[in-house]
């Protein structure tokens, strides 16, 4: 997709989304056959759920059928989230990542797996698990030293209000 229907899909649709709450994350427009596909990523601090993706898809689509952004061929409009594992590259990603756990590329190079604990103008704070028994140790990370971020999934992990129940058992 070219910068400049990039930039104008962008200006069309990020009121619209903005409107609903929630934050214009990405636009893509890929060719799957004969076919064009618009993938429509959107988000917000605290997430979005079915009744707004399909709100939002809607008045996308009304809006991209009132203009000519997408030209005259036939395309699919999909609207999603970002996913489990989304990659982190805007400060409000990093909040939204709290208590999370994230695999940074350094940029000094090196990898570090971190759980976020804080996040600041400057950087984050983390707590890195500890290996083979050992206990998690604390880590401060500035924003400069990070190549690429990029949630992980956890299976196995106890929900924290689990995990203090617990503990307040015992």
């Amino acid at each position: 997709m070219s910068t400049t229907q990039s930039d104008r899909l962008r200006e069309l649709l990020e009121p619209l989304v903005t409107s609903q709450g929630l934050d214009l994350e990405e636009i893509a427009v890929d060719s799957v056959g004969r076919k064009r596909v618009l993938r429509v990523v959107v988000d917000s601090d605290t997430g979005a759920d079915l009744d707004q993706i399909a709100d939002v898809s809607r008045e996308l689509s009304a809006k991209l059928d009132a203009s000519d952004a997408m030209g005259e061929g036939e395309y699919t409009l999909e609207v999603g989230t970002p996913g489990a594992e989304r990659l982190l590259k805007e400060h409000r990603h990093y909040v939204r990542a709290v208590d999370r756990l994230v695999r940074f590329q350094l940029a000094e190079g090196g990898e570090l797996v971190a759980r976020i604990l804080g996040v600041d103008d400057e950087g984050l704070d983390l707590e890195v698990p500890g290996v083979k028994g050992r206990k998690a140790t604390a880590r401060r990370l500035a924003f400069a030293d990070i190549d690429r971020a990029r949630v992980q999934v956890e299976f196995s992990r106890k929900d924290k209000n689990e995990k203090d129940e617990k503990e307040e058992e015992a």
